[in-house]
């Protein structure tokens, strides 16, 4: 009788969604139909590309991983130790028949430069999102490097033509034409097999910071001080600065856009490491560095878990339903103040949150899906042109473009000149774009890779997707159970300039829009900051990113964190690491109750 009735709240929620909108709904119905929503995306859209027979783990001794993270990822699910694990491949979000990964001439359909130049490159109008900062599109950043990277192949190249009447490309020899590295093939693939083309993630798909501790030993090596130290710290020099070669922490996931915003998250998350590391050695004098350095990382990962979930995903998607659904998905609906005097009051995620529930993986093994890298393409946070201020106010402004705070040497020096605390003072106060069409960053429409090409990051951002097989936008949406769109107005913003262009470029075809174009230019809902298409994996994957983790489930508990681990989880947020670190925020951040939506300016803060 349950299944039935779950079954029947299922189809309820879906319809009312379809007829109504969750979002027109008051919070707490809505919040009962995102309910239903995310089961009937649990059971219809979770997709195994490896159909049930998975690769082979490495060996671990228990004591490796039974109570600490591995760091490639293995042995997460004991019954299945290869599950998440680096170097295993993206799952999908919609059936297998339907990610076809396409290949010339429809890879090039429309032109992809046509593409980005008509609809998605920043004019000379910015146009913000008012209700972020820009530490909101850097932490986005630093939280994607944790969750995937494919990689590139540069003895593949895509040849993007350039569209007529442009100007040579010309670049150290290209001719007309823009060359891309495709992604790597994945070699454990079966190569009659043409259903679904598969990809490998590089990274561990767990949320376990892996942007900054590394998918491999060799990195994780040689970020960790020296074993002599027995300290369990990350190398962080006496300027309180990251101690190696900040390209070296850029690899993970792609030294391509390490920037000032990624090397800040960096700097603040390894010392946020070592400042655990100084409370778990004065709790347990007797531990090897490797103890404290393993059960540091879980400490730290879970609080970036958190961050993420109650504070960047609530300010930018700021509906009403949201900020309860979100603080729902880590606290439960019982609320925080139950959790924190009672704990747990069910074992139901919905009353008491996912964190110490059953894990449960759902309708397929857990991994990263290509469907949910394409929901997560926002260049458009990302401004040109950035005001660099004094928290004091002792030093006039300075602006400096993306061309100045981008790699290693150019961050490091601006961090070093400018100040660490003044650095995230001018981020905090200045808007990030908004992620709409007509404006994705110019600078990435001619942008110089490390390993020498130079590549039209817009451009390839829609070349990936089409590469990669994830549906164009109206089908995309039907496998997600949302009605298409009819017309272009529907995907332009608001603009009949734009949908005429759309038309134009699409050769009146709705069916051949990107998936990112039509997220991009559908309205959105309020207080949203991407498409509510989008939305729909995230409302799948921002549960199942902790359900499928036995470290945020059944193993999130004081025995296996520590009890001194449990309560820095509990008792921080953004707001406190970075006053922790840098005190002269503090005036700044006494007020702040979210650390992604702007901060005021001291001189027009509250008294």
């Amino acid at each position: 009788m349950s299944s039935l009735l779950t079954r029947w709240f299922i189809k309820a929620t879906e319809i009312v969604d379809r007829r109504i909108g969750w979002d027109k709904l008051p919070p707490w119905i809505g919040l009962s139909v995102l309910i239903g929503v995310r089961d009937a995306l649990r059971e219809h859209n979770l997709y195994d590309t490896y159909r049930g027979d998975p690769p082979a783990a490495p060996t671990h001794d228990p004591a490796d991983y039974l109570t600490v993270r591995t760091v490639d990822g293995s042995y997460n699910d004991l019954s299945a130790p290869s599950m998440g694990m680096a170097n295993t491949r993206f799952g999908r979000n919609v059936p297998l028949d339907k990610g076809h990964g396409e290949q010339p001439p429809h890879l090039m359909d429309p032109n992809p430069r046509l593409v980005g130049n008509e609809l998605l490159q920043r004019g000379d109008e910015f146009k913000p999102a008012t209700t972020l900062n820009v530490l909101a599109a850097a932490w986005l950043q630093f939280e994607t490097r944790d969750w995937f990277s494919h990689g590139t192949d540069p003895t593949k190249m895509i040849e993007i033509p350039l569209p007529e009447g442009e100007a040579d490309w010309d670049v150290k020899g290209d001719g007309p034409a823009i060359r891309i590295p495709s992604t790597p093939a994945d070699p454990t693939a079966d190569q009659n097999d043409t259903t679904c083309p598969t990809f490998l993630n590089t990274e561990t798909h767990w949320w376990d910071a892996s942007q900054i501790y590394g998918s491999n030993q060799q990195f994780q090596d040689a970020i960790r001080t020296p074993k002599q130290a027995n300290d369990g710290k990350v190398r962080i020099d006496a300027d309180g600065f990251i101690d190696l070669d900040p390209n070296l922490l850029g690899e993970s996931g792609g030294a391509d856009g390490w920037w000032l915003g990624l090397e800040l998250m960096g700097t603040i998350f390894l010392r946020e490491h070592n400042a655990i590391c100084d409370r778990l050695k004065a709790a347990y004098p007797a531990w090897s560095g490797d103890q404290i350095f393993n059960k540091a990382r879980m400490i730290n990962a879970a609080l970036i878990a958190k961050i993420h979930t109650i504070e960047w995903t609530p300010a930018i998607l700021g509906h009403p339903t949201l900020q309860i659904g979100m603080r729902a998905n880590w606290f439960g609906l019982a609320g925080e103040r139950v959790k924190e005097l009672i704990g747990r009051v069910s074992s139901s995620e919905t009353i008491s949150g996912v964190l110490g529930s059953a894990t449960d993986h759902h309708s397929a093994p857990y991994s990263i899906t290509e469907d949910f890298v394409t929901v997560y393409r926002m260049h458009p946070l990302v401004p040109d042109k950035y005001e660099f201020l004094n928290v004091s106010g002792a030093a006039a402004p300075q602006e400096l473009s993306f061309d100045s705070i981008h790699g290693g040497a150019n961050s490091r020096g601006v961090l070093k000149s400018m100040g660490v605390g003044n650095c995230l003072y001018s981020l905090g106060v200045a808007h990030p774009g908004a992620v709409t069409l007509h404006n994705s960053p110019n600078f990435m429409r001619r942008f110089d890779r490390t390993d020498g090409h130079v590549i039209d990051l817009i451009s390839t951002d829609i070349i990936r997707s089409r590469e990669r097989g994830v549906p164009r936008y109206n089908e995309f949406r039907r496998q997600l159970r949302l009605k298409p769109a009819t017309s272009f107005d529907e995907i332009s913003g608001g603009s009949k300039e734009t949908a005429a262009k759309m038309k134009k470029i699409y050769g009146g075809d709705i069916e051949k829009v990107d998936a990112m174009v039509g997220m991009y230019g559908e309205k959105l809902p309020k207080g949203f900051g991407f498409s509510d298409t989008a939305f729909r994996i995230f409302v799948l994957m921002a549960t199942r990113r902790l359900k499928s983790d036995r470290f945020f489930t059944v193993d999130f508990t004081p025995r296996v964190y520590t009890p001194e681990g449990m309560a820095w989880i509990d008792e921080n947020d953004m707001c406190s690491v970075l006053i922790r670190h840098y005190p002269e925020l503090e005036p700044v951040l006494r007020e702040q109750r979210n650390a992604f939506a702007p901060w005021p300016r001291l001189g027009q803060a509250k008294p």
